[in-house]
């Protein structure tokens, strides 16, 4: 914990941190409690050590499986990433390092990216004569657009931070040494914000990409309508009226 923050760090070093069940079960409970602790404003997901922020999913694992426990292990990592990505609370992935195959599928599941400037990110899933199974080739087109998608997945080699940032997969790239202070310093300024507006604006967003243009915006409009009911709506404006700041700030 760091204030308001949670930091929750994948902490396997000697794997270069890669999510295997146990890790994907625990991260998945991880984020359910942090979920429901009026404490935490936000959750910055990184990794351990200096070399990966989470370099793919345990290939010893992967390896040994068929089409039932193949279509398992998928399954059970589309869930966490559902899981990050339907979070009240923003949550910002903080890349440091190698973020590939279920590594950048995790970060993609994160409302927000950003990179060290020695990152390395990509699906090479094709090269192992697999395809990403954890959400990779659903959230990467609808960030990048499908043929920048198609050809980071069909070819396989990851990018540098400068062409993720280029492309729009990372928001920001940093050195390494700041990378985690900075995305504290952005992750607390989204928790100064009204804690039920962050969550309807996330709702809207991730909810309306599924949507139609005329079904988002009538989505939009029911949750605006339902911000507007509420004391945090009226604070908000009484306190930019009266120039001073909103009472919902974290003591």
């Amino acid at each position: 914990r760091d204030g308001h923050l949670a930091i929750v760090a994948v902490n396997r070093p000697s794997k270069l941190n890669a999510l295997d069940n146990l890790t994907i079960e625990q991260l998945d409970g991880v984020i359910v409690d942090l979920e429901g602790d009026d404490a935490v404003g936000a959750i910055i997901v990184t990794g351990k050590g200096d070399k990966a922020f989470v370099a793919g999913a345990d290939i010893t694992v992967l390896a040994k499986q068929g089409v039932l426990d193949g279509k398992d292990n998928a399954r059970k990592g589309q869930a966490l990433m559902s899981r990050i990505e339907n979070c009240k609370k923003p949550v910002l992935a903080a890349v440091n390092g190698f973020a590939l195959g279920g590594g950048l599928e995790l970060a993609l599941s994160c409302d927000v990216r950003f990179a060290s400037d020695n990152a390395k990110l990509g699906l090479p899933e094709v090269s192992l004569g697999i395809i990403p199974g954890y959400g990779g080739t659903q959230r990467l087109p609808r960030l990048v657009g499908s043929g920048v998608a198609l050809q980071l997945i069909l070819q396989g080699d990851p990018v540098d931070a400068q062409e993720a940032l280029r492309i729009g997969l990372v928001n920001g790239v940093f050195p390494q040494a700041e990378l985690l202070d900075q995305v504290k310093a952005i992750a607390n300024r989204m928790v100064s914000r009204g804690p039920t507006a962050l969550a309807l604006a996330k709702q809207a967003v991730r909810r309306g990409a599924h949507m139609s243009m005329q079904d988002g915006l009538e989505l939009e409009a029911d949750l605006f309508g339902i911000i507007s009911s509420t004391d945090e709506m009226k604070e908000g404006m009484t306190a930019f009226l009266e120039k001073r700041k909103p009472g919902w700030l974290r003591k």
